[in-house]
């Protein structure tokens, strides 16, 4: 049997495509590795911020202290202007409802005839006495006299004397009735207490009226009041000065002051009323009238408050939320408790430090743990999502 023997070049030729079988293992392994690591790298998440925002810092100020209240607007004093002629007629009206007349004007006038013709019977009966007083008297004179003659008797001499007296007294007598019927004249005419504004005018031309028959009724000096209404528990808050904003069914505003607290509360609803003086002017477009209900505020002093924006406010479920940012820029809900208003600022009742920065505005569309850009400073314009959100999330 014949030995195998191997070709030297034969030998060398299967060494070499070894080696190349294994340089090509080695090479496809070690692509294999790196893109294995490569994928492993790209697949790491990388964080986007859900909005672009501004920051905003509580502050403390001072807002003023209200008490708000309720009632109606009334006359200051209203004047009953009446008839003080008694069976005569009504001639002619001179003032209307809404007039505004002076002290002493005159608003109405009753028909005189029979009040003339009864003047010129008492000036008769005046001069009439004044005559007979005259005789009278020179008869007492004479009669004084003829005292220490003895041509009269002390008996004609006492009657002589007695009429004098007796004249004398018819004299005052027809003047007392003929200043009586002056005054009846003068009654025909119905004159204004007081300056002020004619609220009612229940007269009419031709009517025969008994004395103290109401006429007119008058607003005095043209002053309204607000008569608020103010709960016991809250009467000792306010004092004479204190200022007072009334706002009228219109809308429109005016000041005032209190005038006078109610001595007593009532003793069913347990409110005491608050009168208000309003101003006369009459600028006013819609000025207040009496009869109008009124809301209003009285001014009380202030307090200080710790204060944000509005518009840092989220209202969720019927309750107030401020959106903090942390030293990672993420965000956290906190449930406040709002106070006062002031402009564009809210008071913080609830428990926050004034160094918490928060979003300024556009803190509607977050979430609690959401990861925000801060761009540093008040005032920013509204923020602008960084990357496109969902449409639920953004009305969460």
């Amino acid at each position: 049997m014949t030995p195998f023997r191997l070709d030297p070049k034969q030998t060398l030729a299967a060494a070499t495509a070894t080696l190349c079988v294994l340089a090509l293992i080695g090479l496809w392994a070690t692509s294999g590795n790196a893109a294995d690591a490569q994928p492993a790298e790209a697949q790491t998440p990388t964080a986007k911020p859900a909005l672009t925002v501004s920051t905003v810092r509580p502050v403390l100020g001072r807002l003023p202290v209200q008490l708000s209240a309720n009632g109606n607007i009334t006359a200051w004093q209203e004047a009953s202007i009446g008839a003080e002629a008694n069976g005569l007629r009504l001639q002619e009206l001179r003032a209307a409802i809404g007039d505004t007349v002076r002290a002493g004007q005159v608003l109405a006038t009753f028909a005189d005839a029979t009040i003339q013709a009864d003047l010129a019977l008492a000036r008769a009966n005046l001069l009439e006495a004044q005559a007979n007083a005259q005789e009278a008297s020179g008869n007492a004179t004479r009669a004084r006299g003829l005292k220490d003659s003895g041509a009269l008797s002390a008996q004609q001499i006492n009657q002589y004397l007695t009429q004098e007296q007796t004249a004398q007294a018819r004299v005052e007598a027809a003047k007392a009735a003929l200043n009586v019927q002056q005054l009846r004249l003068r009654q025909t005419q119905v004159l204004a207490p007081d300056r002020g504004v004619i609220s009612a005018r229940t007269a009419t031309v031709g009517a025969v009226v008994p004395a103290g028959t109401e006429l007119f009724r008058m607003v005095r000096q043209g002053r309204l009041e607000w008569r608020a209404e103010v709960t016991s528990s809250e009467l000792g808050r306010l004092k004479p000065g204190t200022p007072a904003l009334v706002t009228l069914p219109s809308g429109v505003q005016i000041r005032g002051k209190v005038r006078m607290v109610a001595p007593t509360v009532d003793p069913q609803t347990r409110v005491a009323l608050v009168y208000v003086d309003l101003p006369t002017s009459g600028d006013l477009a819609a000025p207040p009238r009496a009869g109008m209900f009124a809301s209003g505020s009285f001014a009380l002093g202030d307090t200080s408050a710790l204060m944000v924006p509005q518009s840092a406010l989220v209202m969720r479920d019927g309750f107030s939320y401020v959106y903090r940012i942390g030293d990672d820029n993420r965000v956290s809900r906190i449930k406040v408790q709002t106070g006062r208003l002031a402009g564009e600022q809210t008071e913080i009742t609830s428990a926050l430090d004034a160094g918490t920065r928060l979003v300024a505005t556009g803190a509607g569309f977050l979430n609690d743990g959401d990861l925000v850009r801060v761009v540093e400073g008040a005032g920013a314009a509204n923020p602008s999502p960084a990357a496109p959100r969902s449409a639920a999330s953004a009305t969460r």
